[in-house]
C-alpha cells in the first residue's frame, strides 16, 4: 500500500477499526518477528496504570536525555495528530517518519498471513500503531524507550515485548470497567499483567487493595518491589507557575525539584520517575546512568512539559485530561489551590461510557466553579450535551450552565466574558482537550509575526 501523504496515511489508520478485531499476544508477537524483532534494539521501560502513565514517561524521558541517552516515547492517545504518540527525545516524530513506519509495517503483512496460516489476519488500530513505533524506535537508534500500555496490560498489544528492563505501574483507578474488571483488585490484576519474571517493578503505593496485588504477583515472578507513597515527597512551595517539593533519595541524599505546572497530582508521577531512576542505576552497565547526577535530575523534571495536564493554552485558559473519577478529584485539587482571585468558569464534556454523573459530582460539591459551560465533542463516543446540563443544572448551588455545540462556539464568548483575573478551566475528556489544542494551534499560526 502506498500513502501520498501523512493525512492519507492517518485517514486509512482511522478506517482500521471497522475491519478488525482484537489479535492474541502470540499473534502480535509473530508480527514482531518478521520485522526483525525490533523491540529487543533497545532497553524498554513499561508503563501501565489507570492515571499519570504519559506523565511518568514524559519525566523519564526528560531525565534520561539529559543524562545524554537516546530516548524514545509511545504513549496514547493523541491530543491533535497521530504522531504525538511517538517522540524522540521529547520531539514528536516528522510526517516522513511517520508514513515510512506505516509502509515498512504494512509491506510485511502477507508475510505474516503465510507464517500464521490466517490469511484474514490484519493488526488492529493500536496493534499497528505499536508495530510501527518498534521500527521507528530501532531506526532512530533509541536506547532507551518509554513504552505505555494502551488499555489494561495482561492483554495489551504493547504486552508481546517479553524483556523490559523495568516495569512501572502508576495510579489504579475505576476505568473502563467494561474492559478490565469491576473492583479496584480486578482492574489491578490486569495492569499487574505486564510484570515479568525477575524484572523490577516500580509502583504508586497509593490504595491498599491494589498494592497487594501487585506485590502478590510480584512475589510470584520474584521480582523486586519498589513502592511509591506520599512518604517519599514533601511539598514545598506551590507558585502560580511551578509546583517546589523535595525527596530522600538512595543514590542523591536529600534532593529539592521543581516541577513547571501547576497540577499538584505531578508530584507523584514525577516522584514514580525519580525512583525508576534510582532503580535504573542499581542494575545498569551505562555509566551515564551510573554517573547521573542530582543536578540532572532536577534538570530533566523542570523542563518536562507534558501537555493537557493542567495547561495553559492561553492567559488563565487551562486544559486537563482528567477524564474519570480519581483524575477529576486530582485536578478539582489543583484547581483549589490555583489563588484564583476572580471567578472560575468550568467547561466540560465527556464521553458515554465514562462516569461523568460522579465526575460532575466532585466537581460541582466542592464550590469551586462561579460558572459552568457544557460543549458538544466531534467523537461518535460523545454523552449526549442535553444530560451533561440537566445534570448540571441538578447541583444546588450552580446556576444553569450555558451551552455551547462544540469548542470553537464556545472559546470567543467564553474569553470575551472573561475579566483579568478570571479563570477559565476545561476538563472531563482528552477528546476536548485535543479539540482545544487545535484551536489554539490554528489560532497561533493566524496570528502575525
Amino acid at each position: 500500500m502506498d500513502w501520498n501523504s501523512y493525512e492519507e496515511a492517518e485517514a486509512f489508520l482511522l478506517e482500521v477499526p471497522k475491519f478488525t478485531r482484537k489479535n492474541s499476544l502470540e499473534q502480535t508477537g509473530l508480527f514482531l518477528q518478521a520485522l526483525g524483532s525490533p523491540e529487543e534494539s533497545c532497553k524498554i521501560i513499561h508503563v501501565a496504570g489507570t492515571n499519570g502513565k504519559g506523565s511518568v514517561c514524559a519525566y523519564l524521558c526528560s531525565i534520561l536525555k539529559e543524562a545524554g541517552c537516546r530516548t524514545g516515547m509511545f504513549t496514547s492517545p493523541h491530543l491533535v495528530e497521530m504522531r504525538e504518540r511517538f517522540r524522540i527525545n521529547g520531539e514528536v516524530i516528522s510526517k516522513e517518519r511517520f508514513l515510512w513506519g506505516l509502509s515498512f509495517v504494512m509491506g510485511h503483512l502477507e508475510e505474516v498471513r503465510k507464517r500464521s496460516g490466517r490469511a484474514e489476519y490484519h493488526p488492529t488500530f493500536f496493534e499497528l500503531l505499536f508495530l510501527m513505533g518498534m521500527v521507528i524506535f530501532r531506526e532512530e537508534k533509541v536506547e532507551y524507550l518509554l513504552m505505555e500500555t494502551g488499555l489494561g496490560g495482561r492483554l495489551d498489544a504493547t504486552n508481546a515485548v517479553k524483556h523490559p528492563v523495568l516495569t512501572v505501574i502508576t495510579e489504579i483507578g475505576m476505568d473502563h470497567m467494561e474492559y478490565l474488571g469491576d473492583t479496584i483488585e480486578q482492574i489491578a490484576g490486569e495492569k499487574a499483567g505486564i510484570l515479568k519474571a525477575g524484572v523490577p517493578v516500580v509502583f504508586c503505593d497509593k490504595r491498599k487493595e491494589a498494592s497487594e496485588v501487585i506485590r502478590k504477583r510480584a512475589e510470584i515472578l520474584e521480582n523486586r518491589v519498589v513502592a511509591v507513597g506520599e512518604k517519599d515527597y514533601f511539598y514545598r512551595k506551590l507558585t502560580n507557575k511551578s509546583i517546589d517539593f523535595s525527596m530522600q533519595c538512595r543514590y542523591y541524599d536529600y534532593i529539592r525539584l521543581s516541577l513547571t505546572t501547576t497540577a499538584l497530582y505531578q508530584t507523584e508521577n514525577a516522584a514514580v520517575a525519580v525512583r525508576c531512576v534510582e532503580e535504573l542505576r542499581r542494575q545498569s552497565e551505562d555509566r551515564r546512568i551510573l554517573s547521573m547526577t542530582g543536578e540532572q535530575i532536577r534538570k530533566g523534571l523542570k523542563e518536562t512539559v507534558w501537555e493537557g495536564r493542567m495547561e495553559e493554552v492561553f492567559p488563565h485558559v487551562f486544559v486537563d485530561g482528567a477524564h474519570n473519577e480519581d483524575g477529576i478529584r486530582a485536578f478539582a485539587e489543583s484547581v483549589a489551590a490555583d489563588g484564583c482571585r476572580g471567578r472560575r468558569t468550568l467547561v466540560f464534556s465527556a464521553v458515554a461510557d465514562k462516569d461523568y454523573e460522579r465526575m460532575i459530582g466532585i466537581l460541582t460539591d466542592g464550590r469551586l466553579f462561579d460558572a459552568a459551560a457544557v460543549v458538544g465533542i466531534h467523537n461518535e463516543r460523545a454523552a449526549e450535551p442535553e444530560r451533561l446540563r440537566e445534570l448540571f443544572a441538578s447541583c444546588k448551588g450552580m446556576a444553569e450552565p450555558m451551552f455551547f455545540k462544540d469548542m470553537r462556539e464556545a472559546l470567543p464568548e467564553l474569553q470575551r466574558k472573561k475579566e483579568n483575573n478570571d479563570y477559565i478551566y476545561i476538563a472531563g475528556s482528552l477528546y476536548l482537550v485535543g479539540e482545544v489544542k487545535a484551536l489554539a494551534g490554528r489560532r497561533a499560526a493566524a496570528e502575525p509575526e
